[in-house]
C-alpha cells in the first residue's frame, strides 16, 4: 500500500499490435482504476523474448505500446507506465523466486503446454519459468490486486502460493495479491472464429481489429465478420458471431444487449455490421489521433520513460533489498 491507496499491477506484452479486444477488455478499464489504486502498468518486454524477436521491431513495438497506454487516456503522472526491462529488479527477484517454486507447480501450467505446442522449435527454459517472472512482476511492487483474465488465473494462484511459502519461511515480506474483481471489460472474440478470443497473433488478418486500423479497414472487416443463417440480431449462445458483435457494439456505445436487439429488430445483418463498424471507428479515432500527436513528441515520451523508470525502480528496490536481506545475501556497502 502506498499512502492510503492499494497497489494494482498489470501489463501487456510488447509483441504484435494491440487489438480492439485488448482495448475494450483491459486498457479502457484501466482508465477508471487510477483514482482508486496506485497503478503500475508495465510494457512486459522481458516476457516477450521467450519467442524470438527482431530487435529493432521489439524496440519499436515497446515504444508504441507505451505511447498507446498514454494515448488511450492513462495519465503518466498518476500511473507508473514503464518498461519492464528498465527495472532490473524484475529479473533479480525472478531468480530468487525460482528457488522457491517447485518443478511440479510449473509442470501443471497449461499455458506452457499451449505455447510449447505452438513453438516446438524453441521450447526454452524462459518459456517454462515465465510464470515465476510474472510472480516477480506482481510481488516486486507489493501489489494488492491484479486484473487477470481467465487464462492468467492459474499464474496468479501460483504467485499467491510462492508469496505465502516465502512469508511462511521469512515472515511477512510479500503482500499476497488478490484477483481484481471490479468491473470486467468486454470479452471480445475473433470476427472469423467467434468461439475463440480476438488475438493479436491471429494469422487471419480479418479476424482481429487492430487499434491502428483505418476506418475503411475496420468497416471492411466487420462486413466480413462471421454470422449465421438466422438473420436476426439476437443475443444468444446459439449465435456466437452476432453475440460477439452485440458485445462490441454495447462496449462502444454504452447500450445494453436488450436495447441493441430492439434497435435492430427487423433489420438485416448488413445494417447491423455497418453500425458496429462505425461505433468502433468513433471510439478508436481519438485514440489514434492522440497516438499520432504523441509519437511526434519524442522528448515528451522520452521524459515519461525516464521519470517512470525511476519511480518503478524506487519501489522495486525497496522490496528487492528486503528480500535479499531475508535470504542471506551480504548487505551493500554504501
Amino acid at each position: 500500500m502506498i499512502g492510503d491507496q492499494k497497489i494494482l499491477f498489470s501489463g501487456m506484452q510488447a509483441t504484435g499490435t494491440l487489438t480492439l479486444g485488448n482495448y475494450l477488455g483491459a486498457l479502457k478499464n484501466w482508465l477508471e482504476l487510477s483514482d482508486e489504486y496506485e497503478c503500475f502498468y508495465s510494457v512486459v518486454d522481458l516476457h516477450s523474448i521467450t519467442v524470438r524477436q527482431d530487435p529493432a521491431e521489439l524496440r519499436k513495438r515497446a515504444r508504441n505500446l507505451l505511447t498507446l497506454y498514454i494515448a488511450a487516456g492513462l495519465d503518466p503522472k498518476k500511473n507508473c507506465i514503464y518498461y519492464q526491462s528498465h527495472v532490473s529488479g524484475h529479473a533479480e527477484l525472478a531468480w530468487i523466486l525460482n528457488c522457491f517454486t517447485y518443478m511440479g507447480e510449473l509442470n501443471r501450467m497449461t499455458q506452457f503446454k499451449d505455447k510449447a505446442a505452438k513453438h516446438a522449435d524453441n521450447i526454452n527454459s524462459g518459456l517454462y519459468t515465465y510464470p515465476v517472472l510474472m510472480a516477480a512482476d506482481i510481488l516486486l511492487y507489493q501489489a494488492d490486486v491484479v486484473p487477470v483474465g481467465k487464462d492468467q488465473m492459474q499464474h496468479l494462484e501460483l504467485t499467491r502460493d510462492i508469496a505465502q511459502r516465502f512469508n511462511a519461511i521469512y515472515g511477512d515480506v510479500f503482500t499476497v495479491p488478490e484477483a481484481y474483481l471490479g468491473k470486467v471489460g468486454a470479452k471480445i472474440m475473433s470476427l472469423q472464429e467467434p468461439t475463440k478470443k480476438m488475438s493479436k497473433s491471429d494469422e487471419n488478418a480479418n479476424a482481429s481489429i487492430y487499434l491502428m486500423d483505418d476506418p475503411d479497414t475496420i468497416i471492411r472487416k466487420f462486413k466480413r465478420a462471421v454470422t449465421d443463417s438466422e438473420a436476426c440480431v439476437r443475443y444468444s449462445e446459439n449465435q456466437p458471431g452476432i453475440r460477439n458483435l452485440i458485445d462490441i457494439y454495447c462496449a462502444c456505445t454504452g447500450k445494453t444487449p436488450e436495447e441493441t436487439e430492439k434497435e435492430f429488430d427487423g433489420k438485416g445483418y448488413g445494417d447491423f455490421k455497418m453500425a458496429v463498424g462505425e461505433s468502433v471507428v468513433s471510439v478508436l479515432k481519438p485514440v489514434q489521433e492522440r497516438f499520432a500527436d504523441l509519437s511526434k513528441d519524442k522528448a515528451y515520451i522520452d521524459g515519461i520513460i525516464k521519470e517512470n523508470a525511476e519511480k518503478a525502480n524506487y519501489y522495486a528496490t525497496k522490496t528487492l533489498r528486503k528480500v535479499q536481506k531475508k535470504v542471506g545475501f551480504p548487505e551493500r556497502i554504501r
